[in-house]
């Protein structure tokens, strides 16, 4: 193709050939334009056309990557993915931001002449920039739309996603937690051993649907079960009502949420409802029971005596009938339903009711024999000269042999009938206390393991380390004491032993004497650490270590309760002893049940005076070395001393001393009581100690001033004397009598060595060739040996020698005599009983 080229030589030739309006002004036309700003113009066109290209690519690659974005499967990464995208869908929108306004810039840019000049017309070049920058404006627009509708679809879909892992996983919770509301409402299988035990059963069940089915201010999501579970429905309810991608998985879940809890509930009721009809039956049964009790009562109550006369035995049958009217209403309204699940309990209530309505008929039987066999009353009518006649065998004063025989015969029968029911009613009862004394034993036992596992071991726990407090930490033994000792003893030994003398329960008094002295030493290490292990448990006792055990064995008392069990336990021994001997009278072992008992409660004594001995402050011997323990006690105490200042007597006669005596088996201790604050063992009492008297020492007075409650402990010849005043006349004999006892005591011991001295001294008088001959008696008094004559012959032999080895042995023999009346001199001074002794002095032969 050939182009013509024109060479022009002017500008006015140029004008021939291009219109001047197309010319610029540089040219001579007449046409605005300015190449720097038209290059200007297509630089910011183009660089907002590749920012627009970019954003475009930039946009879709995002929204490529959230359409293959996995949704995540649990609530963290769902929560981190949301995060993460609406930041970048942020820097997106940004960026978006920016190249719109650079395009709106470079619009009012272009239309800047125009604005300026509404006549003004835009060349060709300005409306293909403003025609290329509305487009690219128009392109960014549609891309922005497009962005953020999808945006919004992804968005919904990542927030349905992070709901439904929320539902999903608060699911998981309530799920678990109504498993384990079943499961806890599994444990409520018992219904109760008795109407008190069913009755806290009950209460603890209401106490635990409340805390699963209500609301509270304060509550935690694990308690509000039910609730939640109603709620959680709901919620997945509105999920689907909002279109939720979801909808096939979330509509099971709540259908299985509302089963469940209905489910859950209705156990609840039918627990409740069980629980009550139990309650109702126990309450039916311990009626009966006791019915039962007093019937036998009743039989034991009637005296065979009065049942021999008609009257007598008309009015037992009377109230015998009586009584079983009256209870016979009782008797059938125990058979009432859920009679299956206590079929062992109601069987015992039936047996029992059979076992005593057959004693009742025995009874009745009986009593219509004693009744059936009186006679008409005999009436002393003067008898007819005809009897005489007509039986010239008999006489008025004589009756026939055969029907008093018989007579008397029916009344001895029926009379042992009698007594043999009453020891049947007897048996029952002792059986009676021995199976309350078995239950109460393994009840005890049972108890004692549940303290060492759920407190005592809790302890060597590392899980529970933390939770011990500072004052607690390697304190068990303190806090527990010997109490696994105790448990072993009762659970290896003694219910063992006890279990034995089931069918026997006259004969378990045996058991106590073969284990007294085991249970002594054990009982009374337990109660001597008591002190101590309640003082740790007052500093500690708050701490959430005894909290959180008391919560796991679900315990309504706290710990010190249980601590006080042992102490409860040797108490309740004697109760059911004395119970047990009153309904074993003239069985084969009532003296060992009389024994047991006496042994029982000298342990409660020992222990009670152990506690109080170890209580004892400021005494600087040993405790140990005084003998045993006698007696303890409280008195008003004045002194009188020969060698002090009379004011000081005469004040001390006015001014009591309030003392607590220790009475040992070598010394007598005069203490001070002191009072602890507090309660129960923390108001302990403690003792200091004053000073101590030697039983060897001492002599007493039984009455003093006068007064029945007052006597006097004195020493050293009445110079230093005690006038003791007991709280009532009866203590007062009771201590006289146990300082007798101790003085008596002593008394025999100083004979034994009385005699055996005189036998030493007679073994030196034979040795050294004594005056006295082989049928000569050895002792008689002195007066009688000095009125007897002596030949000249007695009289040189008994003289001592003055050469050889018989002087030296009279020596001796005068040294040991001398050394004997020494000391009992010595010992009558400090100890006026030893005047009874020295009358053994006159009896000795001196050389």
């Amino acid at each position: 193709m050939k182009v013509p080229v024109i060479m022009l030589s002017s500008i006015t030739e140029l004008h021939s050939y291009i219109d001047r309006t197309q010319l610029t002004q540089e040219l001579g036309g007449t046409q605005e334009y300015c190449h720097e700003k038209w290059i200007s113009h297509r630089t910011a066109i183009e660089g907002f056309a590749l920012m627009v290209k970019k954003t475009a690519q930039t946009l879709q690659s995002f929204g490529t990557e959230l359409a293959e974005t996995e949704l995540p499967n649990d609530i963290q990464a769902t929560t981190t993915l949301l995060g993460t995208h609406t930041s970048k869908k942020s820097k997106m929108k940004e960026d978006l931001m920016v190249a719109l306004g650079q395009g709106s810039r470079l619009l009012e840019s272009i239309n800047e002449p125009v604005v300026r000049d509404p006549d003004h017309n835009m060349n060709q070049d300005e409306l293909e920039n403003l025609a290329t920058v509305q487009r690219l404006l128009s392109q960014l627009d549609e891309t922005e739309r497009a962005f953020d509708e999808f945006w919004v679809r992804h968005q919904t879909k990542l927030e349905q996603c992070l709901q439904l892992r929320h539902f999903e996983h608060n699911y998981r919770e309530v799920r678990a937690l109504l498993d384990q509301v079943s499961e806890k409402l599994a444990t409520f299988s018992e219904v109760g051993v008795s109407p008190a035990h069913a009755d806290h059963i009950f209460r603890e069940l209401t106490t635990y649907e409340e805390k699963i089915c209500l609301s509270h201010a304060h509550s935690t999501p694990a308690v509000e079960v039910l609730d939640r579970s109603v709620a959680l429905a709901r919620e997945g309810d509105e999920l689907i009502q909002n279109s939720h991608y979801a909808e096939d998985s979330i509509q099971p879940k709540c259908s299985e949420l509302r089963a469940v809890s209905e489910e859950v509930s209705s156990t609840l009721r039918a627990k409740k409802d069980l629980l009550l009809k139990a309650m109702e039956l126990h309450h039916n049964l311990e009626r009966a029971l006791k019915w039962c009790d007093d019937g036998i009562y009743l039989l034991a109550s009637q005296p065979v005596d009065k049942c021999q006369s008609h009257e007598g035995a008309e009015s037992a049958l009377q109230e015998l009938e009586r009584y079983l009217d009256s209870a016979e209403t009782k008797i059938q309204h125990a058979d009432l339903s859920l009679i299956f699940v206590y079929q062992d309990q109601v069987e015992k209530v039936f047996q029992k009711q059979v076992s005593m309505q057959e004693m009742f008929d025995k009874r009745r039987v009986s009593l219509k024999k004693l009744a059936a066999k009186q006679t008409r009353p005999v009436q002393p009518v003067a008898p007819r000269p005809e009897a005489f006649i007509k039986s010239p065998l008999t006489s008025p004063g004589q009756s026939s042999p055969g029907s008093t025989g018989q007579l008397q015969n029916g009344g001895s029968n029926s009379r042992h009938a009698s007594l043999s029911e009453e020891e049947e009613n007897l048996a029952v009862l002792r059986r009676h206390v021995m199976n309350e004394l078995l239950e109460t034993e393994r009840a005890y036992v049972e108890e004692l393991l549940c303290v060492l596992q759920g407190y005592a071991s809790e302890m060597d726990n590392p899980a529970m380390a933390h939770l011990i407090p500072a004052p607690l930490q390697n304190k068990k033994e303190v806090l527990f004491g010997n109490m696994p000792e105790i448990y072993h003893f009762h659970k290896r030994t003694f219910l063992r032993e006890l279990e034995q003398y089931t069918d026997c329960p006259e004969l378990v008094g045996r058991c106590f004497l073969e284990r007294v002295s085991e249970c002594f030493e054990i009982y009374e290490k337990y109660c001597q650490n008591k002190p101590r292990s309640e003082s740790l448990w007052r500093q500690c006792s708050d701490c959430a270590f005894f909290q959180e055990c008391q919560k796991k064995l679900e315990h309504k008392l706290g710990l010190d309760s249980y601590l006080l069990k042992p102490v409860q336990r040797i108490t309740k021994y004697q109760l059911l002893l004395k119970e047990l001997l009153k309904y074993s009278k003239g069985c084969e072992g009532t003296d060992d049940l009389q024994e047991a008992l006496s042994s029982i409660l000298g342990i409660l004594k020992a222990v009670n005076d152990s506690m109080h001995l170890i209580a004892i402050t400021g005494y600087e011997g040993n405790l140990s070395e005084l003998g045993r323990l006698l007696m303890q006690g409280s008195f008003s105490v004045w002194t009188e001393h020969k060698k002090g200042h009379a004011k000081v007597k005469d004040l001390a006669r006015f001014k009591p001393m309030q003392r607590h005596l220790f009475l040992h088996e070598k010394a007598l201790l005069f203490c001070k009581r002191r009072e602890e604050n507090g309660e129960g063992y923390e108001k302990a009492p403690s003792y200091s100690f004053k000073q101590s008297l030697n039983m060897s020492a001492v002599g007493i007075t039984e009455n003093a001033k006068g007064d029945n409650k007052k006597f006097e402990i004195w020493c050293n010849s009445r110079e230093e004397v005690y006038i003791v005043q007991a709280p009532t006349a009866e203590v007062k004999t009771t201590w006289v009598n146990e300082i007798r006892k101790v003085l008596t005591t002593q008394l025999e011991a100083c004979k034994e060595v009385v005699e055996a001295l005189k036998l030493k001294a007679l073994y030196f008088s034979f040795c050294s060739g004594s005056p006295f001959k082989s049928g000569q008696k050895s002792f008689k008094k002195t007066d009688e040996k000095k009125a007897e004559p002596c030949s000249p012959d007695a009289n040189s032999s008994s003289s001592p020698k003055l050469t050889g080895k018989g002087q030296l042995r009279d020596q001796n023999i005068k040294g040991t005599d001398i050394t004997f009346l020494f000391f009992f001199c010595f010992f009558f001074f400090f100890n006026k009983s030893a005047l009874i002794i020295l009358h053994f002095l006159i009896h000795l032969p001196l050389s």
